[in-house]
């Protein structure tokens, strides 16, 4: 069981040291391209006082993750330091589930009554908007269950005897702390509130997010999509140490190393056909570079309708098929042209086979951007299905299937077609 945040009467407001400002400032900018077990070391080394203010004005998911990776000791010494509203939504946040709305949650401090009077309302904003920004006002009844909300513009213009259960705003759209943060972005699209509470499935209100917070976040993972498509960790920043960084990133060089290997051992099946037509080896790369940008595209749209929360389970077969039929159609055009490359450089030669060579260089050109566009859907896919980020060194994955693909289809096609 939670802890329930204090009764609205007992709320104490955070109130940043002046003699902190620019230490603060300074702190917080650091904290923002740093790294979370990096940012949990500095904080150790700083003044909890500080590093509770600092953590006050960051992502409330970046904090939540920064307090997981801090030790006990100092942890505990930080959330000493914190308001009380503060300290029990730091650890409600902890207690969520990561990508989840409620790992996003602030403190709610415009907390009123139904029964408080205007008059009584105005006059506790006038002191809170002095230390917090405030949006909107929740209303609240005394077992904490949210039953309204309050702008402030109807605040500032009713009457000041008027009690606020008559101004509020009732049936009031709300998340679940469990809800996924790609879905509680879709549903922001189509409202564009700058706030949004936080309840249980029983009603009290747990906390408020921020439709920046939630953008933010999702721009973050946008951004580190590339990095993480090719073995790059989603927490390496430009501020890491070199040793980090190269434990981030060897592992999936000697993975990838591994999966080289296996496309090198598909030529060397081959062998005896690279040496009677030697000229093939000249379209190896071609194959294989085509073929990749073919998957990479579809691993691209794929990955951002995964992060979009637009690909529902019914949506999966038609997406692969989408995406091999979009390969094979651009494989056709590529494929002719590179046909009549192979045609020429095989004349040029006086190359009995030239024809032979351009029909095996065609369709295996058009197999392998259909099989790539089909694995550039198929890999995140079965990476997510998983339980496994779906953009985890899913290029690595991607560039062994297609290297392997088009170069076995043509040493393949070639052999069965010329050789044999």
């Amino acid at each position: 069981m939670q802890r329930a945040i204090s009764p609205v009467a007992d709320l104490k407001f955070p109130v940043a040291a002046p003699e902190n400002g620019e230490r603060r400032r300074e702190l917080v900018a650091r904290l923002k391209i740093t790294p979370v077990h990096e940012a949990a070391s500095m904080l150790g080394t700083v003044d909890p006082v500080l590093a509770c203010e600092a953590l006050v004005e960051l992502n409330p998911a970046f904090t939540c993750e920064i307090l997981k990776a801090l030790p006990g000791s100092a942890r505990e010494a930080i959330v000493a330091s914190a308001a009380p509203q503060q300290a029990i939504q730091w650890e409600r946040n902890q207690a969520c589930q990561p990508d989840t709305i409620g790992c996003f949650m602030e403190p709610t401090w415009a907390i009123f009554t139904p029964e408080m009077a205007v008059a009584e309302a105005l006059e506790k904003l006038r002191e809170l908007v002095k230390v917090v920004f405030i949006s909107y006002g929740y209303v609240v009844d005394p077992e904490f269950r949210l039953i309204g909300l309050v702008t402030m513009r109807e605040l500032a213009l009713a009457d000041r005897d008027a009690r606020i259960e008559d101004i509020m705003l009732r049936n009031v759209f709300v998340f679940r702390p469990g809800m996924p943060v790609s879905q509680a972005m879709k549903e922001s699209l189509s409202r564009h509130y700058p706030v949004y509470p936080v309840c249980d499935e029983q009603g009290h209100l747990l906390g408020l997010v921020r439709g920046q917070a939630i953008f933010e976040m999702q721009a973050f993972e946008v951004t580190a999509q590339p990095g993480c498509m090719v073995g790059v960790d989603r927490e390496e920043r430009i501020s890491t140490p070199m040793w980090r960084s190269f434990k981030f990133r060897h592992p999936w060089l000697q993975l990838n190393l591994l999966t080289a290997f296996l496309a090198g051992a598909v030529v060397a099946v081959f062998q005896g056909t690279i040496d009677q037509l030697v000229i093939l080896a000249a379209f190896l790369p071609v194959l294989a570079g085509q073929s990749g940008n073919t998957g990479c595209q579809a691993l691209a749209v794929t990955l951002r309708g995964i992060t979009l929360g637009e690909i529902t389970q019914s949506d999966t077969r038609r997406l692969v098929m989408k995406e091999g039929l979009l390969g094979a159609l651009n494989g056709i055009p590529v494929g002719v042209f590179s046909a009549i490359a192979m045609y020429m450089m095989a004349s040029s030669q006086q190359s009995e086979h030239a024809l032979a060579l351009a029909l095996v260089v065609l369709l295996a050109m058009v197999g392998a951007c259909t099989i790539s566009g089909i694995s550039g859907a198929i890999v995140p896919l079965t990476l997510k299905r998983c339980g496994a980020d779906p953009a985890t060194a899913s290029s690595i994955f991607l560039t062994t299937a297609t290297d392997i693909v088009s170069m076995g289809l043509l040493l393949g096609l070639a052999t069965l077609l010329v050789v044999i």
